[in-house]
């Protein structure tokens, strides 16, 4: 394939031949791609007043890459986690242009230099059952779009599957019989099967009947009957939160996406025992180094292993306050 040394040619030999004939990237890894690099045109051609199609590889310079990324952060709301992935795609971008120009190595590797951001990384966030049941009974089960979203989220929250993965769910990927469960392609081209439990099962079934679509369309279709988006599933998630706030308050002081929907299940598999590479299996996790997150925010884990660390004589158990009133009366 001939390469052209133009940087929009450049740009469209990286997506047809490197992600897509080369490394035959997965759909969400070119759609990632595609949107790192809208943005840093849009960047661009406000900052250079260049359009895209003119601009040239020397344009690119590590100095209005970095002022690119800061926007990112500043003027989006992006978190250091979507700074770096959006540094990665770029990244990636320039290592396959240090082969195809070898005459800018300099300008390349100033670019490939750039350190990604470090960041706190705070414990995962995650419901517990009464904000569970708040945010499953704030669907209006009156209308289509309300049983349908009842069933995404009780999957959701019961499977730990990814957004994309339930984005791309069809109708023959669910299963339901003696043995109901779900099957999902996730990252890395990776198939698994997720079995149902008794209450999932009964709302799928109950979905299934309704949604009447033939193997190939989607599970879960938008109002004009293709497969939802991400964003669509983000909105739909925030309505319903917003609805469940009222019956239950301390969603109020979370921050609910979808992927903490994912956490939940984790959460509720860890707080049932089991163990880290059974949950890295479930989540189809690459590693169980990536589940160890979990028992880093399970605090009942933490208290046991304080109680068997105490002194004979104390008492174990965690410390709750005494009650104001008798407190005060104590006081006088």
């Amino acid at each position: 394939m001939m390469i052209h040394a133009n940087f929009p040619g450049l740009l469209e030999a990286f997506f047809t031949d490197r992600l897509m004939r080369q490394r035959k990237a997965s759909p969400h890894t070119i759609a990632s791609y595609s949107d790192t690099f809208r943005l840093l045109l849009e960047f661009i051609q406000l900052r250079l007043k260049k359009a895209p199609s003119a601009l040239a590889i020397e344009d690119l310079q590590p100095t209005l890459i970095l002022e690119f990324l800061d926007s990112l952060e500043k003027d989006r709301g992006n978190s250091a986690r979507s700074r770096n992935v959006r540094l990665a795609a770029i990244h990636s971008f320039f290592r396959y242009a240090a082969f195809q120009l070898p005459n800018h190595s300099a300008l390349i590797q100033r670019v490939l230099a750039i350190p990604v951001k470090r960041y706190n990384r705070t414990q995962v966030a995650f419901l517990i059952r009464p904000e569970m049941d708040a945010l499953l009974g704030a669907p209006n089960l009156e209308t289509w779009s309300g049983r349908r979203d009842r069933a995404l989220l009780m999957l959701a929250m019961q499977t730990g599957l990814r957004v994309s993965e339930i984005t791309g769910l069809r109708c023959d990927d669910l299963v339901l019989g003696r043995g109901s469960y779900i099957h999902c392609t996730g990252k890395g081209r990776k198939e698994r099967c997720t079995p149902l439990l008794k209450e999932s099962h009964a709302v799928m079934r109950e979905w299934q009947r309704e949604r009447r679509g033939v193997p190939s369309d989607p599970l879960f279709p938008n109002a004009h009957g293709g497969p939802m988006s991400r964003d669509g599933v983000e909105y739909l998630l925030a309505k319903h939160v917003a609805a469940a706030k009222k019956r239950c308050l301390t969603l109020s002081r979370k921050r609910i996406s979808p992927h903490v929907l994912r956490h939940t299940a984790a959460m509720r598999l860890r707080h049932s025992g089991v163990d880290l590479a059974t949950i890295a299996l479930i989540l189809g996790h690459e590693s169980p180094q990536s589940s160890q997150v979990y028992t880093h925010a399970d605090i009942e884990v933490k208290e046991k292993a304080l109680a068997k660390a105490s002194p004979f004589a104390a008492s174990t158990g965690r410390y709750h306050p005494g009650d104001r009133t008798l407190a005060f009366l104590k006081s006088l």
